[in-house]
Protein backbone atom coordinates (compact mmCIF):
# COMPACT_ATOMS: atom_id res chain seq x y z
CA UNK A 1 0.00 0.00 0.00
CA UNK A 2 1.25 3.38 -1.25
CA UNK A 3 1.35 6.26 2.02
CA UNK A 4 2.80 9.21 2.41
CA UNK A 5 5.63 9.92 4.19
CA UNK A 6 5.24 10.83 7.80
CA UNK A 7 6.68 13.45 10.06
CA UNK A 8 8.34 11.34 13.23
CA UNK A 9 6.58 14.11 15.44
CA UNK A 10 3.04 14.12 13.67
CA UNK A 11 0.29 11.74 15.07
CA UNK A 12 0.09 8.38 13.32
CA UNK A 13 -2.75 8.19 11.08
CA UNK A 14 -5.74 7.41 12.60
CA UNK A 15 -7.63 4.32 10.79
CA UNK A 16 -11.14 4.76 9.90
CA UNK A 17 -12.83 1.70 8.38
CA UNK A 18 -15.79 2.66 5.68
CA UNK A 19 -17.95 0.10 8.13
CA UNK A 20 -17.63 0.12 12.11
CA UNK A 21 -19.44 -1.92 14.41
CA UNK A 22 -22.38 0.32 16.26
CA UNK A 23 -25.55 1.99 14.76
CA UNK A 24 -26.25 1.39 11.46
CA UNK A 25 -27.66 3.98 9.50
CA UNK A 26 -29.99 2.91 6.32
CA UNK A 27 -31.49 4.53 3.00
CA UNK A 28 -34.05 3.14 0.86
CA UNK A 29 -33.75 3.19 -2.57
CA UNK A 30 -30.41 4.21 -2.62
CA UNK A 31 -28.75 2.05 -5.11
CA UNK A 32 -30.00 1.54 -9.04
CA UNK A 33 -32.45 -1.14 -8.05
CA UNK A 34 -33.73 -0.02 -5.45
CA UNK A 35 -32.17 -2.49 -2.43
CA UNK A 36 -31.59 -1.19 1.00
CA UNK A 37 -28.34 0.44 1.07
CA UNK A 38 -26.45 0.40 4.62
CA UNK A 39 -24.56 3.20 4.82
CA UNK A 40 -22.49 3.33 7.76
CA UNK A 41 -22.27 1.98 11.66
CA UNK A 42 -21.25 3.97 14.25
CA UNK A 43 -20.32 2.58 17.77
CA UNK A 44 -21.79 5.38 20.03
CA UNK A 45 -20.61 3.25 22.98
CA UNK A 46 -17.57 4.46 22.77
CA UNK A 47 -17.84 7.52 20.95
CA UNK A 48 -17.07 11.37 22.62
CA UNK A 49 -19.96 13.95 23.44
CA UNK A 50 -18.37 16.15 20.75
CA UNK A 51 -18.52 12.77 18.24
CA UNK A 52 -22.08 12.15 18.87
CA UNK A 53 -22.80 15.75 18.11
CA UNK A 54 -20.92 15.53 15.03
CA UNK A 55 -22.92 12.12 14.30
CA UNK A 56 -25.74 13.87 14.34
CA UNK A 57 -24.41 16.52 11.93
CA UNK A 58 -23.26 13.80 9.76
CA UNK A 59 -26.81 12.37 9.66
CA UNK A 60 -28.42 15.88 8.62
CA UNK A 61 -25.55 16.32 5.87
CA UNK A 62 -26.25 12.80 4.26
CA UNK A 63 -29.78 12.01 4.45
CA UNK A 64 -29.61 15.69 2.82
CA UNK A 65 -27.58 14.65 -0.19
CA UNK A 66 -29.35 10.94 -0.14
CA UNK A 67 -32.33 12.93 -0.98
CA UNK A 68 -30.33 14.76 -4.04
CA UNK A 69 -29.38 11.54 -5.41
CA UNK A 70 -32.57 9.55 -5.17
CA UNK A 71 -34.43 12.09 -7.11
CA UNK A 72 -35.27 11.79 -10.63
CA UNK A 73 -31.89 13.48 -13.10
CA UNK A 74 -34.31 15.91 -14.50
CA UNK A 75 -35.48 17.04 -10.71
CA UNK A 76 -31.76 17.05 -9.42
CA UNK A 77 -30.34 18.89 -12.15
CA UNK A 78 -33.44 21.20 -12.61
CA UNK A 79 -31.60 24.22 -11.05
CA UNK A 80 -29.12 24.30 -14.05
CA UNK A 81 -31.35 24.33 -17.32
CA UNK A 82 -31.90 27.86 -18.31
CA UNK A 83 -28.46 29.18 -17.62
CA UNK A 84 -28.09 32.90 -17.81
CA UNK A 85 -25.53 32.85 -20.20
CA UNK A 86 -23.43 31.13 -22.79
CA UNK A 87 -20.01 29.46 -21.26
CA UNK A 88 -16.97 31.30 -20.66
CA UNK A 89 -13.64 30.36 -18.76
CA UNK A 90 -13.98 30.85 -15.26
CA UNK A 91 -11.94 33.73 -14.35
CA UNK A 92 -10.63 32.14 -11.22
CA UNK A 93 -9.99 28.44 -11.97
CA UNK A 94 -9.77 28.47 -15.72
CA UNK A 95 -9.82 24.36 -15.60
CA UNK A 96 -13.21 24.88 -15.75
CA UNK A 97 -16.29 26.64 -17.71
CA UNK A 98 -18.82 29.24 -15.76
CA UNK A 99 -21.91 29.17 -17.22
CA UNK A 100 -23.03 32.83 -15.00
CA UNK A 101 -24.95 30.75 -12.16
CA UNK A 102 -23.37 31.15 -8.71
CA UNK A 103 -22.90 30.03 -5.02
CA UNK A 104 -24.57 31.38 -2.15
CA UNK A 105 -21.82 33.23 -1.74
CA UNK A 106 -22.11 35.10 -4.31
CA UNK A 107 -18.87 32.97 -6.49
CA UNK A 108 -19.33 31.92 -9.77
CA UNK A 109 -20.16 28.04 -9.66
CA UNK A 110 -17.63 25.92 -12.10
CA UNK A 111 -19.53 23.47 -15.28
CA UNK A 112 -17.99 20.03 -15.56
CA UNK A 113 -18.25 18.50 -19.40
CA UNK A 114 -18.35 14.95 -20.32
CA UNK A 115 -20.19 13.26 -22.71
CA UNK A 116 -19.63 10.55 -25.29
CA UNK A 117 -19.87 12.21 -28.78
CA UNK A 118 -19.92 9.84 -32.53
CA UNK A 119 -19.23 10.49 -36.07
CA UNK A 120 -22.36 10.48 -37.54
CA UNK A 121 -23.78 12.93 -34.78
CA UNK A 122 -24.69 15.79 -37.76
CA UNK A 123 -24.04 14.18 -40.96
CA UNK A 124 -24.98 10.61 -42.03
CA UNK A 125 -22.23 8.27 -42.81
CA UNK A 126 -23.16 4.69 -44.89
CA UNK A 127 -22.69 2.83 -47.70
CA UNK A 128 -26.49 3.62 -48.40
CA UNK A 129 -27.16 6.17 -51.14
CA UNK A 130 -28.45 8.53 -49.40
CA UNK A 131 -26.49 7.14 -46.40
CA UNK A 132 -28.69 5.87 -43.72
CA UNK A 133 -30.21 8.77 -41.20
CA UNK A 134 -29.01 9.15 -38.24
CA UNK A 135 -31.71 9.05 -35.00
CA UNK A 136 -30.58 12.37 -32.85
CA UNK A 137 -33.61 12.53 -30.87
CA UNK A 138 -33.02 8.55 -29.86
CA UNK A 139 -29.02 9.84 -29.69
CA UNK A 140 -29.89 12.54 -27.05
CA UNK A 141 -31.92 10.05 -25.01
CA UNK A 142 -29.44 7.89 -24.47
CA UNK A 143 -27.08 10.66 -23.48
CA UNK A 144 -29.59 11.74 -21.01
CA UNK A 145 -29.94 7.95 -19.80
CA UNK A 146 -26.34 8.28 -18.74
CA UNK A 147 -25.80 11.82 -17.12
CA UNK A 148 -23.84 13.20 -19.61
CA UNK A 149 -23.70 17.22 -20.85
CA UNK A 150 -21.16 17.56 -23.75
CA UNK A 151 -20.61 16.41 -27.34
CA UNK A 152 -18.93 17.37 -30.05
CA UNK A 153 -21.26 17.55 -32.92
CA UNK A 154 -18.69 15.98 -36.28
CA UNK A 155 -18.77 17.75 -39.48
CA UNK A 156 -17.04 16.18 -42.62
CA UNK A 157 -14.70 17.95 -45.12
CA UNK A 158 -15.50 15.27 -48.19
CA UNK A 159 -18.00 13.42 -50.05
CA UNK A 160 -17.24 10.06 -48.57
CA UNK A 161 -15.77 8.33 -45.31
CA UNK A 162 -13.12 5.58 -44.85
CA UNK A 163 -14.03 2.32 -46.56
CA UNK A 164 -16.05 -0.12 -44.29
CA UNK A 165 -14.47 -2.92 -42.80
CA UNK A 166 -15.92 -4.59 -45.68
CA UNK A 167 -14.00 -2.34 -48.16
CA UNK A 168 -17.23 -0.82 -49.46
CA UNK A 169 -17.50 3.12 -50.25
CA UNK A 170 -19.18 4.87 -47.21
CA UNK A 171 -20.91 8.00 -47.82
CA UNK A 172 -21.62 11.31 -46.30
CA UNK A 173 -24.03 13.67 -46.58
CA UNK A 174 -25.33 16.25 -46.21
CA UNK A 175 -22.17 18.78 -46.44
CA UNK A 176 -22.68 22.70 -46.15
CA UNK A 177 -22.25 24.07 -49.58
CA UNK A 178 -24.77 22.97 -52.40
CA UNK A 179 -24.92 20.82 -55.33
CA UNK A 180 -26.09 22.70 -58.13
CA UNK A 181 -24.18 21.78 -61.21
CA UNK A 182 -23.20 22.34 -63.90
CA UNK A 183 -21.02 19.33 -64.67
CA UNK A 184 -20.68 16.37 -62.45
CA UNK A 185 -17.75 15.54 -59.84
CA UNK A 186 -15.95 13.19 -59.26
CA UNK A 187 -18.55 11.02 -57.14
CA UNK A 188 -20.48 11.35 -60.63
CA UNK A 189 -23.34 13.91 -58.99
CA UNK A 190 -23.35 17.54 -59.30
CA UNK A 191 -20.80 19.83 -58.75
CA UNK A 192 -20.20 22.04 -55.96
CA UNK A 193 -20.91 25.44 -56.45
CA UNK A 194 -18.76 27.15 -53.36
CA UNK A 195 -20.76 30.69 -53.46
CA UNK A 196 -24.18 28.94 -52.24
CA UNK A 197 -24.75 27.25 -48.92
CA UNK A 198 -26.74 23.72 -48.59
CA UNK A 199 -29.98 24.85 -46.22
CA UNK A 200 -30.16 21.65 -45.47
CA UNK A 201 -26.76 21.05 -43.62
CA UNK A 202 -27.73 24.40 -41.78
CA UNK A 203 -31.12 23.66 -40.73
CA UNK A 204 -30.14 20.42 -39.68
CA UNK A 205 -27.08 21.81 -37.83
CA UNK A 206 -29.65 24.37 -35.68
CA UNK A 207 -32.08 21.92 -35.23
CA UNK A 208 -29.77 19.34 -33.49
CA UNK A 209 -27.90 21.86 -31.76
CA UNK A 210 -31.04 23.84 -29.92
CA UNK A 211 -32.72 20.09 -29.52
CA UNK A 212 -29.92 19.47 -27.28
CA UNK A 213 -29.70 22.86 -25.39
CA UNK A 214 -32.94 21.64 -24.21
CA UNK A 215 -31.74 18.60 -23.12
CA UNK A 216 -29.56 20.60 -21.04
CA UNK A 217 -26.54 19.60 -23.17
CA UNK A 218 -23.31 21.72 -24.60
CA UNK A 219 -22.48 21.06 -27.71
CA UNK A 220 -19.41 21.58 -29.84
CA UNK A 221 -19.84 22.63 -33.05
CA UNK A 222 -16.89 21.24 -35.31
CA UNK A 223 -16.46 23.71 -37.99
CA UNK A 224 -13.76 21.62 -40.14
CA UNK A 225 -12.61 17.99 -40.05
CA UNK A 226 -9.05 17.13 -40.44
CA UNK A 227 -8.11 13.72 -39.97
CA UNK A 228 -9.81 12.50 -43.29
CA UNK A 229 -7.15 14.35 -44.96
CA UNK A 230 -3.93 14.19 -42.95
CA UNK A 231 -4.56 10.61 -41.63
CA UNK A 232 -6.97 8.25 -43.03
CA UNK A 233 -6.54 9.81 -46.56
CA UNK A 234 -3.49 7.69 -46.90
CA UNK A 235 -5.17 4.36 -45.72
CA UNK A 236 -5.21 1.63 -48.13
CA UNK A 237 -6.68 0.12 -49.95
CA UNK A 238 -8.50 3.43 -51.56
CA UNK A 239 -5.62 6.51 -50.31
CA UNK A 240 -6.31 10.01 -51.63
CA UNK A 241 -10.39 9.22 -51.39
CA UNK A 242 -10.68 12.56 -48.94
CA UNK A 243 -9.07 14.68 -51.34
CA UNK A 244 -10.95 13.45 -54.53
CA UNK A 245 -13.95 13.96 -52.84
CA UNK A 246 -13.33 17.39 -51.34
CA UNK A 247 -15.56 20.44 -52.24
CA UNK A 248 -12.55 22.36 -52.92
CA UNK A 249 -11.01 19.89 -55.20
CA UNK A 250 -11.33 21.57 -59.14
CA UNK A 251 -13.10 18.64 -60.21
CA UNK A 252 -15.65 19.07 -57.87
CA UNK A 253 -16.50 22.35 -57.96
CA UNK A 254 -17.97 25.11 -60.25
CA UNK A 255 -15.37 28.17 -59.13
CA UNK A 256 -12.73 26.83 -60.16
CA UNK A 257 -11.54 26.58 -56.72
CA UNK A 258 -8.20 24.44 -56.43
CA UNK A 259 -6.69 23.56 -52.41
CA UNK A 260 -3.66 22.42 -54.28
CA UNK A 261 -2.12 19.29 -53.74
CA UNK A 262 0.99 18.48 -51.49
CA UNK A 263 4.15 16.29 -53.27
CA UNK A 264 2.39 13.06 -53.58
CA UNK A 265 -0.87 14.84 -54.83
CA UNK A 266 -3.17 12.88 -52.34
CA UNK A 267 -3.69 15.68 -49.72
CA UNK A 268 -5.24 19.20 -50.83
CA UNK A 269 -3.81 22.39 -48.61
CA UNK A 270 -7.45 23.17 -47.59
CA UNK A 271 -6.25 23.87 -43.92
CA UNK A 272 -3.91 26.11 -44.17
CA UNK A 273 -3.55 29.74 -45.49
CA UNK A 274 -1.39 29.39 -48.72
CA UNK A 275 -4.77 30.09 -51.20
CA UNK A 276 -6.57 33.53 -49.94
CA UNK A 277 -9.58 32.42 -52.70
CA UNK A 278 -9.49 29.45 -50.65
CA UNK A 279 -9.82 31.04 -47.08
CA UNK A 280 -12.36 33.40 -48.03
CA UNK A 281 -14.50 30.84 -48.69
CA UNK A 282 -14.11 29.74 -45.20
CA UNK A 283 -14.65 32.68 -43.72
CA UNK A 284 -17.63 33.15 -45.46
CA UNK A 285 -18.70 29.58 -43.99
CA UNK A 286 -17.95 30.56 -40.59
CA UNK A 287 -19.75 33.34 -40.44
CA UNK A 288 -22.53 31.26 -42.19
CA UNK A 289 -22.51 28.52 -39.11
CA UNK A 290 -22.37 31.73 -36.54
CA UNK A 291 -25.43 33.48 -38.00
CA UNK A 292 -27.12 29.77 -37.70
CA UNK A 293 -26.39 29.27 -33.98
CA UNK A 294 -25.17 32.28 -32.31
CA UNK A 295 -28.49 33.13 -30.01
CA UNK A 296 -28.01 29.52 -28.63
CA UNK A 297 -26.15 29.45 -25.31
CA UNK A 298 -25.35 25.62 -25.24
CA UNK A 299 -22.92 26.53 -28.18
CA UNK A 300 -19.20 25.97 -28.13
CA UNK A 301 -17.12 25.78 -31.43
CA UNK A 302 -13.79 23.71 -32.34
CA UNK A 303 -11.58 24.91 -35.22
CA UNK A 304 -10.97 21.28 -37.09
CA UNK A 305 -10.58 17.53 -35.95
CA UNK A 306 -7.16 16.77 -35.42
CA UNK A 307 -5.90 18.87 -38.71
CA UNK A 308 -4.50 22.67 -40.01
CA UNK A 309 -1.71 24.55 -40.11
CA UNK A 310 -0.73 26.13 -36.81
CA UNK A 311 -1.19 29.73 -38.66
CA UNK A 312 -4.56 28.56 -40.29
CA UNK A 313 -6.01 27.24 -36.63
CA UNK A 314 -5.03 30.46 -35.45
CA UNK A 315 -6.72 32.35 -38.11
CA UNK A 316 -10.01 30.12 -37.61
CA UNK A 317 -10.24 31.24 -34.04
CA UNK A 318 -9.59 34.71 -34.27
CA UNK A 319 -12.34 34.79 -37.37
CA UNK A 320 -15.12 32.92 -34.87
CA UNK A 321 -13.82 36.23 -31.80
CA UNK A 322 -13.99 38.64 -34.43
CA UNK A 323 -17.18 38.13 -36.06
CA UNK A 324 -18.86 36.90 -32.61
CA UNK A 325 -17.92 40.58 -31.23
CA UNK A 326 -20.62 41.44 -33.16
CA UNK A 327 -22.83 39.50 -32.59
CA UNK A 328 -25.17 39.31 -29.20
CA UNK A 329 -23.51 36.12 -28.03
CA UNK A 330 -19.86 35.20 -27.58
CA UNK A 331 -19.11 31.18 -27.03
CA UNK A 332 -15.66 29.67 -26.33
CA UNK A 333 -13.44 28.55 -29.17
CA UNK A 334 -11.22 25.23 -29.16
CA UNK A 335 -8.45 23.68 -30.99
CA UNK A 336 -7.74 19.82 -30.55
CA UNK A 337 -4.91 17.65 -30.85
CA UNK A 338 -3.42 15.29 -32.78
CA UNK A 339 -3.23 17.91 -35.52
CA UNK A 340 -0.26 19.96 -36.62
CA UNK A 341 -0.24 21.77 -33.63
CA UNK A 342 1.15 20.68 -29.68
CA UNK A 343 0.11 21.17 -26.67
CA UNK A 344 2.77 24.67 -26.30
CA UNK A 345 0.98 25.27 -29.04
CA UNK A 346 -2.15 25.48 -28.74
CA UNK A 347 -2.11 26.78 -25.00
CA UNK A 348 -0.23 30.04 -26.48
CA UNK A 349 -3.11 30.34 -29.59
CA UNK A 350 -5.99 32.26 -29.16
CA UNK A 351 -8.50 29.36 -28.27
CA UNK A 352 -10.65 29.00 -24.79
CA UNK A 353 -10.42 25.74 -24.70
CA UNK A 354 -7.76 22.90 -25.45
CA UNK A 355 -7.82 18.85 -26.14
CA UNK A 356 -4.60 17.31 -25.44
CA UNK A 357 -3.21 14.24 -27.46
CA UNK A 358 -1.34 11.10 -26.42
CA UNK A 359 1.45 12.40 -28.13
CA UNK A 360 1.24 15.69 -25.76
CA UNK A 361 1.57 13.01 -22.51
CA UNK A 362 -1.81 13.29 -21.91
CA UNK A 363 -2.87 9.38 -22.26
CA UNK A 364 -4.16 6.88 -19.70
CA UNK A 365 -2.66 8.63 -17.14
CA UNK A 366 -3.31 12.38 -17.77
CA UNK A 367 -0.82 14.60 -15.59
CA UNK A 368 -2.59 17.61 -13.50
CA UNK A 369 -3.88 20.47 -15.39
CA UNK A 370 -2.55 24.05 -14.61
CA UNK A 371 -2.91 26.01 -16.88
CA UNK A 372 -4.96 28.89 -18.33
CA UNK A 373 -7.07 27.13 -20.73
CA UNK A 374 -9.70 24.36 -20.14
CA UNK A 375 -8.80 21.05 -21.14
CA UNK A 376 -11.22 18.54 -22.72
CA UNK A 377 -9.56 15.57 -22.46
CA UNK A 378 -11.00 13.29 -25.46
CA UNK A 379 -9.92 9.67 -26.30
CA UNK A 380 -10.24 10.42 -29.57
CA UNK A 381 -7.15 11.52 -29.41
CA UNK A 382 -5.44 8.83 -28.22
CA UNK A 383 -6.32 9.50 -24.42
CA UNK A 384 -7.28 5.63 -22.95
CA UNK A 385 -10.76 5.18 -22.82
CA UNK A 386 -11.81 3.43 -19.15
CA UNK A 387 -13.18 3.84 -15.84
CA UNK A 388 -9.65 4.42 -14.36
CA UNK A 389 -9.29 7.33 -16.81
CA UNK A 390 -11.96 8.76 -16.43
CA UNK A 391 -11.78 9.06 -12.41
CA UNK A 392 -8.15 10.24 -13.01
CA UNK A 393 -9.31 12.78 -15.52
CA UNK A 394 -11.63 14.54 -12.78
CA UNK A 395 -9.32 14.21 -10.47
CA UNK A 396 -6.72 16.18 -12.34
CA UNK A 397 -8.67 19.19 -13.17
CA UNK A 398 -9.93 17.76 -17.21
CA UNK A 399 -13.11 17.11 -18.58
CA UNK A 400 -13.10 13.89 -20.04
CA UNK A 401 -14.63 12.82 -23.51
CA UNK A 402 -14.81 9.51 -25.02
CA UNK A 403 -15.41 8.76 -28.44
CA UNK A 404 -18.23 6.22 -28.88
CA UNK A 405 -18.86 3.94 -31.32
CA UNK A 406 -22.36 4.30 -29.97
CA UNK A 407 -24.92 2.15 -32.21
CA UNK A 408 -22.07 0.89 -34.48
CA UNK A 409 -23.12 1.96 -37.53
CA UNK A 410 -19.42 3.38 -37.70
CA UNK A 411 -17.34 1.66 -36.04
CA UNK A 412 -17.77 -1.89 -33.97
CA UNK A 413 -18.92 -0.98 -30.42
CA UNK A 414 -16.51 -2.43 -27.57
CA UNK A 415 -17.23 -3.92 -24.28
CA UNK A 416 -15.40 -0.81 -22.47
CA UNK A 417 -17.84 1.51 -23.70
CA UNK A 418 -20.95 0.78 -21.68
CA UNK A 419 -18.29 1.06 -18.13
CA UNK A 420 -16.65 4.49 -19.35
CA UNK A 421 -20.50 5.64 -20.40
CA UNK A 422 -22.10 5.13 -16.65
CA UNK A 423 -18.57 6.17 -15.50
CA UNK A 424 -18.82 9.87 -16.76
CA UNK A 425 -21.99 10.33 -15.73
CA UNK A 426 -21.04 9.31 -12.55
CA UNK A 427 -18.11 11.50 -12.27
CA UNK A 428 -20.68 14.43 -13.19
CA UNK A 429 -22.67 14.09 -10.51
CA UNK A 430 -20.02 13.72 -7.97
CA UNK A 431 -18.52 16.99 -9.37
CA UNK A 432 -21.66 18.65 -9.38
CA UNK A 433 -21.79 18.16 -5.72
CA UNK A 434 -18.64 19.57 -4.56
CA UNK A 435 -17.73 22.73 -4.67
CA UNK A 436 -15.36 22.63 -7.74
CA UNK A 437 -14.46 26.10 -8.66
CA UNK A 438 -12.58 26.36 -5.39
CA UNK A 439 -11.07 23.00 -5.82
CA UNK A 440 -7.34 22.32 -7.67
CA UNK A 441 -5.39 19.29 -8.62
CA UNK A 442 -3.13 18.90 -5.27
CA UNK A 443 -1.45 15.34 -5.67
CA UNK A 444 0.84 15.43 -3.05
CA UNK A 445 -1.95 15.16 -0.59
CA UNK A 446 -3.32 11.88 -1.18
CA UNK A 447 -1.20 8.93 -1.44
CA UNK A 448 -2.85 7.95 -4.30
CA UNK A 449 -1.85 11.02 -5.71
CA UNK A 450 -5.42 11.58 -7.32
CA UNK A 451 -6.50 14.73 -5.24
CA UNK A 452 -8.54 17.45 -6.13
CA UNK A 453 -8.73 19.74 -3.27
CA UNK A 454 -10.05 22.90 -1.34
CA UNK A 455 -7.14 22.19 1.14
CA UNK A 456 -8.71 22.73 4.80
CA UNK A 457 -12.21 22.79 3.62
CA UNK A 458 -13.05 19.70 0.86
CA UNK A 459 -10.84 17.32 -1.22
CA UNK A 460 -12.29 14.29 -3.75
CA UNK A 461 -9.78 11.64 -3.74
CA UNK A 462 -9.32 8.40 -6.44
CA UNK A 463 -8.51 5.20 -4.99
CA UNK A 464 -7.29 3.33 -8.59
CA UNK A 465 -6.80 0.23 -6.82
CA UNK A 466 -9.16 0.54 -3.39
CA UNK A 467 -8.02 -0.47 -0.46
CA UNK A 468 -6.38 2.39 1.70
CA UNK A 469 -5.58 5.95 0.98
CA UNK A 470 -3.45 8.41 3.66
CA UNK A 471 -4.52 11.89 3.34
CA UNK A 472 -2.97 15.26 4.55
CA UNK A 473 -5.17 17.11 6.93
CA UNK A 474 -2.74 19.20 8.69
CA UNK A 475 -4.64 22.56 6.46
CA UNK A 476 -7.79 20.96 8.21
CA UNK A 477 -8.78 22.15 11.28
CA UNK A 478 -11.63 20.30 13.12
CA UNK A 479 -14.13 16.98 11.90
CA UNK A 480 -14.60 16.73 7.85
CA UNK A 481 -17.82 14.97 6.86
CA UNK A 482 -16.43 11.58 4.82
CA UNK A 483 -17.78 9.73 2.41
CA UNK A 484 -17.27 7.00 -0.01
CA UNK A 485 -18.11 6.57 -3.61
CA UNK A 486 -18.31 3.67 -5.79
CA UNK A 487 -17.02 4.66 -9.20
CA UNK A 488 -18.77 1.78 -11.23
CA UNK A 489 -22.10 2.33 -9.84
CA UNK A 490 -22.24 5.68 -8.48
CA UNK A 491 -23.36 4.18 -4.90
CA UNK A 492 -22.38 6.20 -1.78
CA UNK A 493 -21.14 5.43 1.83
CA UNK A 494 -21.32 7.29 4.21
CA UNK A 495 -18.26 7.19 6.64
CA UNK A 496 -18.50 8.84 9.75
CA UNK A 497 -16.00 11.97 9.99
CA UNK A 498 -12.30 12.65 10.28
CA UNK A 499 -10.19 14.74 12.25
CA UNK A 500 -7.98 17.40 10.60
CA UNK A 501 -4.60 19.01 11.38
CA UNK A 502 -2.48 15.82 10.79
CA UNK A 503 -2.51 12.83 8.12
CA UNK A 504 -5.04 10.21 8.15
CA UNK A 505 -5.34 6.97 6.39
CA UNK A 506 -8.37 5.88 5.62
CA UNK A 507 -10.11 2.68 3.87
CA UNK A 508 -12.31 1.79 1.24
CA UNK A 509 -15.51 0.04 2.64
CA UNK A 510 -16.07 -2.07 -0.66
CA UNK A 511 -13.71 -3.83 -3.26
CA UNK A 512 -12.44 -2.42 -6.10
CA UNK A 513 -11.47 1.60 -6.74
CA UNK A 514 -13.31 4.08 -4.77
CA UNK A 515 -13.42 7.56 -4.68
CA UNK A 516 -13.26 9.66 -0.60
CA UNK A 517 -14.95 12.75 -0.74
CA UNK A 518 -14.25 14.79 2.49
CA UNK A 519 -16.11 18.42 3.53
CA UNK A 520 -15.86 20.50 6.54
CA UNK A 521 -19.52 21.18 7.58
CA UNK A 522 -20.61 24.92 6.78
CA UNK A 523 -22.01 27.43 9.25
CA UNK A 524 -23.76 26.32 12.32
CA UNK A 525 -23.34 22.71 11.67
CA UNK A 526 -19.76 22.68 12.41
CA UNK A 527 -19.62 21.24 16.34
Amino acid sequence: MATAKRNATAPAPRRLDGVSGGLTLVRRGGTCDGREQHLDTVDARRSTQRERTMMRSVLHYWMLWSALLAMPLTAAYAATSGAPGPLRVHPSNPRYFTDGTKYPDGSLKAVYLTGSHTWNNLVDMGTNDPPKAFDFDAYLDFLQRNNHNFIRLWTWDSVTTDPDPSGATRLVAPLPWARTGPGKALDGKPKFDLTKFNPAYFERLRTRVAAAGRRDLYVSVMLFEGWGLTRGNRRPPNPGWAWRGHPFHPENNINGINAGVDADGLTGEVHSLANPIVNAIQATYIRKVIDTVNDLDNVLYEVINEGGQKAWDWWVVNQVHDYEKTKPKQHPVGITGHGAERLDSMLASPADWVSPGRTDGYGGDPPAWDEKKVSLLDTDHGAAGNVAWVWKSLLRGHNPLFMDAYDGSVSPVEARCEPVRRAMGHSRRLAERVTLAAMTPRDALASTAYCLANPGKEYLVYLPNGGEVTMDLSGATGMLVAEWFNPRTGAPTNAGTVEGGAKRSLRAPFEGDAVLHLEAPKGGDQP
